[in-house]
Formats: C-alpha cells, sequence, structure tokens
C-alpha cells in the first residue's frame, strides 16, 4: 500500500479512501473469507490491477481496516475517567458504545466478523494491547466497588455486558429493525433510554 500520507498526492488519497470505504462494505457483510480483491474492486469502481497498486492482497486491506479500527473502538473505554463520578463515568461510556453502533455499523460487523472467525488478525493486539487496557480499567471500576460508590458486581463481566448490549444494534441491525416494525424508524433513543436505565438500576448504590 501506498502508506506514507506525507508522500501520497490528493489522488492517491481519494484512491485509498475509497478502496478502504469499499472494502468496509465487503468485508463487514460477507466477512474475511467470503471476500474477495474482485469484489471490493467492483464496490469500489475501479480495476483490479488499479486496486492492486495501491493494496497487495485482501489480507493488506483487511489489515488496514483492523489496524485503523481498533484504536478507534477502544477509545471510549480509554476516556472512563478515575477521577469522574463512578455511576456517570459507567453510563457515559454506555452512551458512547451505542453512539459508535449508530455511526459506525459497518466498522462494528468487520471486528464482529473477525472475532467470530478466529481474530485470526487480530488476536495478538487482543492479548496485548486490548486485555492490559481492560484490566486497567476494570480495576478502576473494582476500586469504585470497594470504596461503595458502586453495588458490587464483576467489572469485567460488567464491560463485557456493556460491549454486547450496545453493539447488538450494529451487528444485528436488521433484527432489530425487524421485530420494531416500520413504525420505528430510529431505534436509538429508545434504546439509549433502557440501557441507562438498566445500568443505572445495576449499579446505583
Amino acid at each position: 500500500m501506498k502508506d506514507n500520507p506525507a508522500g501520497q498526492t490528493r489522488i492517491q488519497r481519494h484512491k485509498i479512501a475509497t478502496i478502504t470505504d469499499a472494502a468496509l462494505d465487503v468485508f463487514s457483510t460477507h466477512g474475511f473469507r467470503g471476500s474477495t480483491v474482485d469484489q471490493i474492486a467492483k464496490a469500489a469502481e475501479l480495476s483490479k490491477p488499479n486496486l492492486l497498486y495501491y493494496f497487495p492482497s485482501k489480507e493488506a486491506i483487511h489489515t488496514h481496516l483492523l489496524d485503523n479500527l481498533l484504536d478507534i473502538w477502544v477509545d471510549p473505554l480509554r476516556q472512563l475517567d478515575p477521577e469522574g463520578d463512578p455511576l456517570e463515568e459507567i453510563l457515559t461510556y454506555v452512551r458512547r458504545k451505542l453512539a459508535m453502533s449508530r455511526d459506525m455499523p459497518r466498522e462494528s460487523r468487520l471486528f464482529a466478523n473477525e472475532v467470530l472467525q478466529g481474530a485470526q488478525h487480530i488476536g495478538d493486539s487482543l492479548s496485548n494491547f486490548l486485555k492490559p487496557l481492560v484490566d486497567e480499567k476494570a480495576a478502576v471500576i473494582q476500586l469504585w466497588m470497594d470504596q461503595g460508590a458502586l453495588k458490587p458486581s464483576d467489572p469485567r463481566h460488567l464491560i463485557f455486558s456493556i460491549w454486547s448490549l450496545t453493539q447488538h444494534y450494529a451487528d444485528f441491525d436488521v433484527q432489530v429493525r425487524a421485530v420494531l416494525g416500520p413504525e420505528v424508524e430510529d431505534p436509538f433513543p429508545e434504546a439509549e433510554d433502557y440501557l441507562i436505565t438498566l445500568f443505572s438500576r445495576q449499579l446505583k448504590v
């Protein structure tokens, strides 16, 4: 890939953005194994040789997407402030994660597909990058619980439940909208109200 932004022309930057956006659609729909370079080139409206000038393989595009995504994906957890109000920090985290599902559904499905397929391309990142961050924030939450600011529960499983309940609205969007029916154009306001009430009742002392 032409991966030196400082040395790229405007046209090159545009082509790379076009390819990665098309690849995000393809990978989030079909998963890594079900996707092909031909599909990505067609979605990007580029010839296959033109695409391969920028990315030498399907793996290179996928890795580029995941490398950029993981840092964005964990940013809401990184922002959990040990000096903030404990309950409000957790509820703000819930809101941020739900907003990501609303605003970045393709990215959520890309990440989910990668994990469901064994995290072949991000396994090291999960162990070496995500785990230490979760450990750090779980320790903060545990301290809040030990201090009596939150009802006791397992901090890591609390984080897992926030992930699953918020990301559900991106990963299972079709199912959510089918069940709610066409009269509900936007499920997210009610989802936020429900999740905030749920976690408040679980954690408020």
